[in-house]
């Protein structure tokens, strides 16, 4: 389960390395830029969804339907650790 933005470029990259494929090779297959590529390699979290999703698609990661997903978590609701923060501290 992909809890942050950085869990999920992280998946992408390592199936990328695994497929032999160059951040520029993964572009042109998934129809984005490099530049979208480094950026959600690195885990940027302000990435586009959808082009991630196509991304993710393109390297063999398949997301499951959240409607059926189970929660395997047994943290509180207020736990949002994951959460980035920005400037302020929010």
């Amino acid at each position: 389960m992909f809890k942050s933005a950085r869990d999920f470029g992280a998946a992408v990259r390592e199936k990328r390395e695994v497929l032999g494929w160059a951040q520029g090779e993964l572009a042109v297959r998934s129809g984005t830029g490099e530049r979208f590529i480094v950026e959600l390699g690195s885990g940027k979290p302000s990435c586009q969804l959808e082009k991630a999703l196509i991304v993710a698609r393109t390297v063999g990661i398949k997301i499951g339907d959240l409607n059926t997903a189970t929660v395997t978590s047994t943290a509180s609701d207020d736990d949002l650790g994951f959460l980035p923060t920005f400037g302020d501290g929010r």
